[in-house]
């Protein structure tokens, strides 16, 4: 499975290292181009490679994770989909003010969604501060990660892949119940669980 990220920013380089760590290749994609990756590549190693966000849209599992006021643009000319899994890793909120936006009473996943048609569209990765995300073993257990999205089959591969690299994955079910892990609003973002075995 080809995995790619749109967005290169906290959250995507968070992921880029966890995944180049867990020694599965990546490719990261950002709003310039492809060459201004050098200084991040050159950190994280061969595993990543820069390419252009056309190019990431192809994988077989996309990572989204663009700052909210930004993705209509990051995505308006990537399509059509064709099934591929599209992880949402975003909160309806711009930093560094933290202003919530008016999705008009939308899940912030359901927005997304309707932005990717054809899209298997699963919002996980969305809950923890970055530093969280790049230390998945956590005082002895595993990180706890959210997931939810109306496609069963692509949660299982998301959930397989958050288990891969070294997290604990709770299905919260649809897209609808995905509310519990968005911020602001939700009672999870921030909840810092360890599973323990």
């Amino acid at each position: 499975m080809s995995i790619s990220i749109i967005g290169a920013g906290s959250i995507g380089t968070a992921l880029a290292r966890l995944l180049a760590a867990a020694e599965i290749d990546v490719s990261i994609a950002n709003s310039r181009s492809p060459d201004s990756l050098a200084p991040l590549i050159a950190q994280l190693g061969s595993k990543v490679r820069a390419v252009t966000a056309e190019e990431a849209s192809r994988a077989d599992l996309v990572f989204l994770a663009v700052p909210w006021s930004k993705i209509p643009t990051a995505v308006k000319s990537l399509k059509p989909w064709g099934g591929r899994i599209v992880v949402d890793t975003n909160n309806p909120i711009e930093a560094p003010e933290f202003k919530p936006f008016d999705l008009g009473g939308k899940a912030s996943t359901q927005v997304i969604a309707e932005m990717l048609p054809d899209a298997r569209v699963v919002k996980a990765f969305n809950h923890l501060a970055p530093h969280l995300l790049a230390n998945p073993d956590a005082e002895g257990g595993k990180r706890v990660l959210f997931i939810s999205g109306e496609d069963t089959g692509a949660k299982r591969q998301v959930a397989n892949l958050i288990a891969k690299l070294g997290f604990f994955g709770i299905d919260l079910g649809s897209i609808e119940n995905g509310r519990l892990a968005q911020f602001p609003g939700g009672p999870f973002p921030t909840l810092n669980l360890v599973k323990y075995d």
